[in-house]
């Protein structure tokens, strides 16, 4: 078993609770419970028709985007792609009905404001049901600290130094922030009005923190909503997508043209009037919540669960102890770090094809036909280009005036187990030659 692979993936259908560091106010179990049975959405963390779909055993049916038809039909070939799902064909849920193949409200999110791609339906009859298990990004960080272990090889040692110097300095300067963090987490709380501004300071320093922000008020959002379109959502066994979508497009400019959430960082009245313009009944509770969840969460992520969270320290480790104190958060610097060099994109299947490898083999061992975002089962969810007995069909789509999807051409295409180029991903640069995570701008 690939331990970083499995401490990355949630199922929430299951009793399986991870370990936190000693001296946590809370464990794993108190914030699953409170998450599931104290929300007005928890209970679609595990009873929503995504996973219960993936555990029927059932055909499952995918939607997926693309400006590369002609490509895909030249080829033959379809490749997955790294970002939240790490190694897979990104999609979203499609539920079959008489009238044609009803999108789950991602996918009908993504075909209104994506009118210049096309459509693919993706069919996997799987051999049979599987565990409803969803890979984590949040928690991907030992897995990134353990390539770069195994590859750094593949660096100059110009670059080398700049990467391990580089994360080591931003974990260092956001320090006084992450040990304000482990005083939450083990219960000497701080104002929610000083945390939040406190955080959108300490983002600038560890673009990570805008990435764990972010989902933290997603997941408010998502669970505690009670809107109209929120439990229309939640009738068809659905999270409403729509909200975090608003808030990271009313947060940052021009966030539809780069998703960089190292971009995310808005400061409490900032906050207040983001969640305000969303659903205002949730704006009063938004910086609580972030500062008890966020705390909680990063501490669980960030410290290995044999150290003591209220004898732990930041501000003066060197790397080497990081890497044993603080794994998954050395990780995720180093990830972050290294999307910035300048043959990143020489770099970029190097690293990340070695992740998909170990993604696909632990996928395969847990029969795993179509991953999906287990931070939230949302509705991101992909296609395991590497599966050996899951047969999968891909059609061409339409979408007709009731929003509905229909196939009109069998496209004579496979899977491939590889990694899509950098510059046909979302992960591609910006204008400025940078990668999406490059260090975020005020």
């Amino acid at each position: 078993m690939d331990t970083d692979l499995d401490d990355a993936h949630t199922d929430y259908t299951s009793a399986r609770t991870r370990p936190v560091a000693a001296g946590c106010a809370e464990s794993d179990a108190d914030w699953r419970s409170r998450l599931q049975h104290g929300t007005p959405g928890g209970w679609l963390l595990a009873g929503n028709a995504m996973t219960q779909t993936l555990t029927s055993g059932r055909p499952i049916h995918l939607m997926h985007t693309t400006v590369a038809l002609d490509a895909i039909r030249a080829s033959g070939q379809l490749y997955a792609s790294s970002g939240c799902l790490v190694a897979a064909l990104y999609c979203a849920p499609l539920t079959l009905t008489p009238a044609g193949l009803r999108p789950h409200n991602l996918g009908a999110y993504l075909l209104q404001t994506k009118p210049h791609t096309r459509t693919l339906m993706v069919e996997i009859t799987p051999t049979g049901p599987a565990p409803a298990l969803g890979i984590d990004y949040l928690r991907l960080g030992r897995v990134h600290l353990h390539t770069y272990l195994n590859l750094r090889s593949f660096l100059t040692e110009a670059e080398d130094t700049r990467l391990r110097g580089t994360a080591l300095h931003k974990i260092r300067a956001a320090a006084p922030f992450l040990d304000v963090v482990l005083a939450n987490a083990t219960g000497r709380r701080t104002a929610p009005e000083a945390f939040v501004n406190q955080l959108a300071a300490a983002v600038r320093d560890l673009p990570f923190l805008g990435y764990l922000y972010f989902e933290v008020l997603s997941e408010y959002l998502m669970l505690h909503s009670t809107s109209a379109e929120t439990q229309a959502c939640a009738a068809a066994g659905e999270m409403n997508n729509r909200l975090y979508k608003r808030l990271a497009f009313s947060a940052v400019s021009d966030m539809d043209k780069l998703f960089d959430l190292s971009r995310f960082h808005p400061g409490h009245q900032r906050l207040h009037d983001l969640i305000a313009g969303i659903e205002p009944s949730l704006a009063p509770g938004a910086a609580q919540y972030t500062r008890d969840r966020l705390s909680h969460l990063l501490t669980a992520l960030a410290l290995d669960p044999c150290q003591d969270a209220t004898a732990f320290t930041f501000r003066a480790p060197d790397f080497d102890s990081l890497a044993g104190t603080a794994p998954s958060l050395l990780g995720q610097a180093l990830f972050r770090e290294l999307r910035t060099l300048e043959r990143y994109p020489q770099l970029y299947l190097a690293f990340e094809q070695a992740k998909a490898l170990r993604a696909w083999s632990y996928w395969n061992s847990q029969q795993i036909v179509a991953p999906f975002n287990g931070f939230l089962p949302k509705g991101e969810i992909g296609v395991n280009p590497a599966c050996p007995d899951a047969r999968c069909t891909v059609w061409l789509a339409e979408t007709c005036e009731r929003g509905l999807l229909h196939p009109v051409e069998e496209l004579d295409v496979a899977f491939m187990p590889r990694l899509a180029d950098l510059a046909m991903t979302a992960m591609r640069r910006d204008a400025t030659g940078k990668a999406a995570g490059h260090p975020a701008v005020a």
